[in-house]
Order: C-alpha cells, then sequence, then structure tokens
C-alpha cells in the first residue's frame, strides 16, 4: 500500500561523447527516494542516479561508462545535496496513537473500580 516515488533532486548537463552514438548531448539526473503511506510520508537517504543520452534516447548504464564519463558523474556525485532523510506523521497515525491511548486509559479505569 506504500507509495514509492523517486523525485529529481539534480540535473545535470554532460558535454562527455555517448558510447552509443558518440554526440555529446547527455543528460546526468539525480533523484531521491521518497515512500508515502496513509500513515507517514519517509525521505530517504537512498540516491539514484540515470545517466540518459539526449540524440538517441538511450539509458547508458554505467557498464558502457567511459573513464572521462566517471570522473564527471563523480565530481557532481559529490556536489549533490539529497534531502536529509526524515520521517513525517500523518493525521491517521495521531489519531491511531489518540485512540490507543483513550483505550488503554479505559480499560484501567475499569479494571481499578473492578468492573472487569
Amino acid at each position: 500500500m506504500a507509495k514509492k516515488e523517486h523525485r529529481t533532486i539534480k540535473v545535470a548537463p554532460l558535454t562527455n561523447n555517448c558510447p552509443e552514438c558518440f554526440n555529446q548531448d547527455l543528460t546526468l539526473t539525480f533523484s531521491q527516494k521518497h515512500i508515502h503511506t496513509p500513515i507517514y510520508h519517509k525521505v530517504t537517504s537512498e540516491l539514484s542516479r540515470e545517466l540518459k543520452c539526449n540524440t538517441c534516447q538511450t539509458v547508458i548504464y554505467p557498464v558502457s561508462w567511459t573513464e572521462d564519463i566517471e570522473r564527471s558523474v563523480s565530481y557532481y556525485q559529490k556536489a549533490v545535496q539529497p534531502d536529509r532523510s526524515t520521517i513525517r506523521f500523518r493525521p491517521l497515525f495521531f489519531i491511531l496513537l489518540l485512540l490507543g491511548i483513550l483505550c488503554v486509559g479505559v480499560l484501567t479505569y475499569l479494571r481499578l473500580n473492578g468492573l472487569i
């Protein structure tokens, strides 16, 4: 039931040659994973990167990277500032927490008065 999405945090154009079509029109995209549930919203520290050629529209995987591409990617990876890893609770969490505390309070009251 959890919805997972990757939000883009940095897009960088690279002028390195594409290993497929040898044009110099690459885009490096960094994204961060977010998890949404009815109870909480979590920003994880998991980063993903994608290198895509804008000319031939192919995703270039790390296996086919040249040394120049690897240097450029490592430079941008050091420069990227991801969001802090956080968790934010939604109103449903607080409602359930309040109901749980209320149930414990009622059961304790009934036990102390000998009704249970």
